[in-house]
């Protein structure tokens, strides 16, 4: 218990980036579940966010995911304009080896035990039809399919949100929002990044893209056999010549102390969530003049998607909202402009202020 208390307990209760309201610790032994449920905060609403499924090294890398997780949601639905608070579960383990029906059930079960605090949806690793399966156990339960009263999949107004993200990007740098024959780089071409690849075609982008999965690479390739390419990884993607937009689609992290220097990028946009990996990248990628438009403003689109599931799913309405991201991000470039800091910092001020706000005064 000495690791999780020094590092876990320390992050709650002493650390910045902690506050968060209330962690769960979930096992059931008959289906091998273990899970984290982590509320950062309900101030605006009812916590939500998704259920992301991935085998952790260790349980504690788990839990920090979690809580960071949760606590970018808090800011996500903030900035979305949602009457939602920030939360976030993952499971442990390999979801190709130990996803059942029976451990999805025995999930549904915790989460419902909540008593709504916390809403869950997809996230990675997690589908549709689990979500149904879920809701099973749990009415607190987004994300699931039009056959069960659901939205479907939230990845298609996702990308949307990114690409509404990349045109305010192109506005405000080069003063128009069309990205014709930009050059955008999309790392991760999976549930979000292929639908992204498909609004940049579109438009007449050209497109770099690259994938641990060499069939979610062949896919693209064989669908647009002209204005796409491939590269062989990220570290190649991040450096390639001529590159207008990069855009982090796969799994947090990917702006770091290695890759923000080695950038040819001018902008930064894209759907993976935590894209910073630590405190102070966000002036590393100004003072190299890079772009950055927050993860959480522009991959929002999802998460508008399956809020509005709650009340009755209309996907026009939800992708009226979700294009109003390319506005939100024009804001918060004139808001860290005006005071001078990084655009991260000004989402977070902005988010922070109308939590702040929603909370009734002692």
């Amino acid at each position: 218990m000495t690791d999780v208390s020094d590092g876990v307990l320390h992050t709650l209760f002493r650390s910045d980036q902690g506050g968060h309201e209330q962690v769960v610790l979930c096992q059931d032994r008959a289906s091998g579940l273990k899970a984290v449920i982590a509320i950062h905060s309900t101030a605006l609403g009812p916590a939500l966010g998704g259920t992301r499924f991935y085998p952790y090294a260790t349980e504690e890398e788990a839990v920090a995911d979690a809580l960071n997780l949760a606590r970018g949601m808090s800011y996500k639905n903030a900035m979305a304009g949602l009457d939602h608070g920030g939360g976030k579960a993952v499971i442990i383990g390999d979801p190709e080896r130990i996803k059942s029906e029976e451990l999805l059930l025995a999930y549904g079960r915790f989460v419902a035990s909540l008593g709504g605090r916390y809403v869950t949806a997809c996230d990675v690793g997690t589908y549709v039809a689990d979500m149904d399966v879920v809701a099973r156990e749990c009415r607190w339960t987004t994300g699931r399919s039009p056959e069960n009263g659901g939205a479907g999949d939230s990845s298609v107004l996702t990308s949307y949100g990114v690409y509404q993200g990349m045109r305010a990007a192109a506005q405000h740098l080069w003063g128009d929002p069309s990205l014709r024959d930009r050059k955008v780089g999309v790392a991760g071409v999976g549930k979000v990044g292929h639908h992204l690849v498909e609004h940049l075609r579109a438009e007449g982008a050209e497109v770099v893209i690259t994938d641990v999965r060499e069939d979610a690479v062949r896919r693209i390739l064989d669908r647009h056999p002209e204005g796409v390419s491939a590269v062989a990884d990220t570290e190649a993607l991040i450096r390639t010549e001529g590159l207008d937009i990069y855009a982090p689609c796969a799994l947090g992290g990917a702006l770091n102390d290695d890759s923000v220097p080695a950038l040819t990028a001018k902008v930064v946009c894209g759907a993976a969530n935590n894209q910073l990996a630590h405190p102070g990248v966000e002036k590393d990628l100004a003072d190299r003049g890079i772009l950055y438009a927050p993860d959480y403003v522009v991959n929002a689109g999802g998460v508008i998607q399956v809020a509005d599931e709650l009340r009755g799913f209309d996907f026009d309405r939800c992708k009226a909202k979700a294009a109003k991201i390319f506005d939100t991000t024009l804001a918060i470039f004139a808001r860290a402009k005006a005071d001078g800091i990084p655009p991260a910092a000004a989402a977070d001020r902005i988010a922070e202020q109308r939590m702040a706000e929603a909370r009734p005064v002692a």
